[in-house]
């Protein structure tokens, strides 16, 4: 049975830093692209960024290129969110998501490829 579970949600303030975490677990062997959404109240699920399963293609949002990264560690079956520069725009449940897909190359930015969601985590900025 796979599992997403996240952490390291919290308050922070503009300008500020955190790191998500996100552990995988029961996940079939094959390749998955594996990727951060957010989501604020009343809007629809927003892409933030993807990773494919090599590791070899990385995309993210415009919204937050040059101040999110997203790091994968498939030996330990993890994957991460570094973010910095925080906004108050920022402020949202982030959400950890693994998508099965053919290549080992393809990192997907479309909420509806992706079968398996984590519970979220909360990020707030504040000023």
């Amino acid at each position: 049975q796979v599992q997403l579970v996240e952490s390291g949600g919290g308050w922070v303030q503009v300008g500020g830093s955190l790191r998500l975490s996100c552990l995988a677990s029961g996940m079939p062997n094959t390749a998955h692209s594996m990727a951060w959404f957010r989501q604020t109240p009343g809007k629809e699920r927003e892409f933030v960024a993807a990773k494919s399963d090599r590791g070899d293609k990385t995309t993210y949002a415009d919204s937050v290129k040059g101040r999110f990264t997203i790091i994968r560690d498939n030996a330990n079956h993890m994957v991460y969110l570094q973010m910095n520069s925080l906004k108050p725009e920022d402020t949202a449940v982030y959400y950890c998501a693994a998508a099965q897909v053919n290549s080992v190359h393809e990192a997907v930015v479309f909420a509806t490829r992706y079968g398996y969601w984590g519970q979220g985590t909360q990020v707030t900025v504040s000023s």
